[in-house]
């Protein structure tokens, strides 16, 4: 296998960079097939009436992707990069047949547990390339980047599936898109990726001693701890990528139904539903790279506020108008967060650590998936859904409360790991 060596860099790079930005658009797309489709395809062909029972797809997704990022970030640091992004290919080609196949609902659970599989992996081990390609200066850039390539296809792809399913049925056209994005990234992935390891172990050379957090390899033990609580500002990283992606699964759960019951149709609902991811990866090419500028600390607390207003305002407006202006607030404020939060894990986290890191705080993000789809799904049962909705407005707001208060500005300690080096050790960025 093919080991990147030289600088680092997003210009000296910029080929390799680029392979990975279009396989996480394929990632990214894999989601996008539900998002418009599978909570309309549990009420009108299963035949699902409990919120509960239909969000169930997104508890196995969550839990299984949670656990897939920590074996991810574990195996990328023992094993290489690659590997892990073609297995995570590899389980990733069933998903589309199953759903296109499914008798029953507890096939669809059993594709989003490869779904979440597929994601953890891939996308756990693109970001994390790209984090070794690009260097400590423009890693807000970097992340910005992946972000954006990820979520601006998981919006195409559910805005295609929304106007397929309007056209022709919920099942099976839409998913054909699956077949083609799986086999487009496991080819890539397999035939031209080269493995980034290489270029951590460099960095790890010249990282003066005891920048950016705990110095020198950490056992895996010790990282999960202090990635999820010891240290404060992983602590406040780690929270706050659970509550937004809590509040993603809400949206991606309860929304679509929300509107349909307000009686909107299913190209309506896929332009909404596709909007809020648009945005979102869409901004992200301009706020990670303002995150290198201005830091993080503020603009993952701020993100957070503005995305809780745009969710209040599905339950307390009506009409389209309205509900656009909260997805376009909604994608906004998780565009500010979301490649923030991975530049600031990554600023903490030395070298040798910093797949793991990464993978540990992408545990806990992901597990938000499974706690959203729980909580919302209760609440809309035992109360309706703009409860639902609004009760994960209010956790939002309070998760950037959480982040103003505790969590420590990281950007000057990546940007002191870059000036110890040697310009000449990373080249042009």
């Amino acid at each position: 296998m093919t080991d990147s060596t030289g600088p680092q860099g997003l210009r000296a790079n910029w080929r390799q960079f680029s392979l990975l930005v279009l396989i996480n658009a394929f990632v990214g797309a894999m989601v996008g097939l539900e998002r418009t489709v599978l909570p309309l395809l549990a009420e009108q062909e299963f035949g699902l009436a409990s919120k509960a029972a239909i969000l169930s797809f997104l508890v196995s997704f969550g839990a299984v992707k949670a656990l897939a990022n920590l074996l991810a970030g574990h195996l990328s640091d023992r094993l290489g990069r690659k590997r892990i992004l073609v297995l995570g290919w590899l389980v990733g080609i069933p998903v589309p047949l199953l759903i296109i196949w499914a008798p029953s609902w507890g096939w669809i659970a059993l594709a989003n547990v490869l779904l979440g599989i597929n994601q953890g992996l891939c996308w756990s081990t693109t970001v994390i390339m790209k984090i070794d390609l690009a260097g400590p200066r423009r890693r807000g850039l970097a992340t910005g980047i992946n972000e954006f390539a990820g979520y601006v296809a998981v919006s195409l792809s559910a805005l295609a599936t929304g106007y397929i399913a309007a056209a022709y049925a919920l099942r099976p056209y839409p998913f054909y898109l699956g077949v083609a994005f799986a086999g487009m990234g496991l080819a890539l992935s397999a035939l031209f990726v080269r493995e980034t390891q290489g270029l951590t172990r460099q960095e790890a050379r010249i990282a003066p001693e005891g920048a950016g957090g705990t110095a020198g390899p950490l056992r895996f033990r010790e990282v999960l701890w202090q990635a999820s609580w010891r240290d404060r500002t992983l602590f406040a990283a780690s929270q706050a990528g659970l509550v937004n992606n809590l509040n993603d699964g809400m949206v991606w759960g309860l929304l679509p139904l929300f509107l349909a019951g307000a009686g909107l149709g299913v190209e309506a609902i896929g332009l909404i539903a596709a909007l809020y991811p648009g945005v979102w990866g869409i901004s992200q090419l301009w706020t990670g790279a303002l995150s290198d500028r201005l830091g993080r600390k503020w603009l993952i607390a701020g993100g957070m506020w503005v995305q809780a207003v745009g969710i209040w305002l599905f339950p307390t407006t009506e009409g389209i108008t309205s509900w656009t202006l909260g997805a376009i607030l909604l994608g906004l404020g998780t565009a500010l967060v979301y490649p923030t939060l991975l530049a600031a894990v990554s600023d903490v986290a030395q070298p040798q650590w910093r797949a793991s890191a990464v993978g540990v705080y992408r545990l806990w993000r992901d597990s938000g998936y499974a706690v959203g789809a729980l909580l919302s799904g209760f609440l809309a049962d035992r109360f309706n859904i703009p409860i639902a909705i609004l009760a994960v407005g209010a956790l939002t707001f309070a998760s950037g409360l959480i982040v103003a208060r505790a969590m420590r500005e990281t950007r000057s300690r990546g940007v002191a790991r870059q000036r110890a080096s040697s310009p000449a050790s990373h080249g042009v960025s």
